[in-house]
Order: C-alpha cells, then structure tokens, then sequence
C-alpha cells in the first residue's frame, strides 16, 4: 500500500517518471527472478547441510517431550 501511495505522489510530482516506473517494474522483476530462484535453491542446500550436521546432536539429545 505504502509504495502505490509513493507512486501516486511520483505521479502527481513527475509523471512522465512515474509512467516509466511503471512499465521499467515488470521487466526489471523478471529479469530478477532468476536470481531469486537460485537463492531459494542455495537457502535451501544450506538448511540441508545444517540439518546434516545437527543430526547427531538432535539423535544425542533425546525425545524433546521427555
């Protein structure tokens, strides 16, 4: 809500920049989905070698509930 808000006040300020900012925004969140999709790819190897290594001290420890 807080960016549309900014973009009407780019828009009544300088319009011509908020009608770019507008059509710039789909383009440039495509071009960044690539990235984010190997960023969860990597997040997501590095929870499993932490669960790797936590492994033997989670088996140490016992049933939580006890």
């Amino acid at each position: 809500m807080l960016s549309f808000i900014l973009w009407l006040v780019l828009l009544v300020l300088c319009w011509p920049l908020a009608l770019l900012a507008l059509f710039v925004y789909p383009i440039v969140w495509l071009l960044m989905l690539p990235f984010r999709l190997v960023g969860i790819g990597v997040e997501a190897v590095f929870e499993l070698l932490r669960a790797i290594v936590m492994l033997p001290a989670r088996i140490l420890r016992g049933p939580v509930g006890r």
